[in-house]
């Protein structure tokens, strides 16, 4: 092979590391953004359906596209005047998480975490359901996971199921939950909307902002 053949493999490697390992400068850390918000980052850690840490969550942080975070920054001032804040679950997650998903997907006898996150579902449709899926938003740097929570004592709002709950009971719209539950949704709701995102039919944690930088990219690069 010809030295020329060799520095540009050699070159291209190197890139194709970079990108793999360090954020995006069109992304941001949301901490760093919105003082005070709250993260439990469950991909990082072992609760979670899949029950172990997730590929490329090196560290229990979340990063959005700077478009994002702009416009969840809103909601977040929004929320405060009325005693209330947000947690964030999950956010930007690279690909080889998703790719981590449906290997843990395809492995029906793994029903460790069953009981918890989709007693009522069987694995085998995981994907039918919507709940797993090749590609995912996340990917893309502008949909996050996200619940409120009362700035006096930290604690979640009662929003009727667990965030990553796979079931009817998660959805917009149910009739499963409380008069309560379903008012403490509507308020994530309208704030979200108001300030330029989406919501997902089947998860009341799950908003995209409507106008992503990004809508056909999906970045792979790991969370540290």
């Amino acid at each position: 092979m010809k030295k020329k053949s060799l520095i540009l493999l050699f070159v291209a490697g190197y890139c194709s590391l970079i990108y793999g390992q360090h954020r995006d400068p069109d992304f941001e850390y949301i901490h760093e953004v919105i003082p005070g918000i709250q993260y439990d980052i469950r991909y990082y850690k072992t609760d979670n359906f899949m029950g172990t840490r997730v590929d490329g969550y090196k560290n229990p942080v979340a990063l959005l596209t700077r478009e994002a975070v702009t416009a969840l920054k809103k909601v977040q001032e929004n929320l405060k005047k009325q005693g209330h804040g947000l947690k964030v679950f999950d956010a930007y997650r690279p690909q080889k998480a998703v790719d981590h998903f449906i290997r843990w997907a395809n492995v029906i006898e793994d029903t460790l975490t069953k009981s918890k996150y989709y007693p009522d579902v069987n694995k085998k449709d995981l994907f039918e359901l919507g709940y797993i899926a090749e590609k995912s938003g996340h990917t893309r740097g502008s949909t996050l996971d996200l619940t409120i929570i009362d700035l006096a004592t930290k604690k979640e709002l009662d929003m009727g199921s667990p965030w990553d709950f796979f079931g009817d009971i998660s959805h917009h719209g149910t009739l499963l939950i409380s008069k309560q539950q379903t008012a403490n949704r509507n308020m994530l709701l309208q704030v979200m909307k108001k300030h330029g995102f989406k919501p997902y039919s089947n998860e009341w944690w799950h908003y995209t902002l409507e106008n992503e930088p990004f809508p056909v990219s999906y970045f792979n690069f790991d969370i540290q």
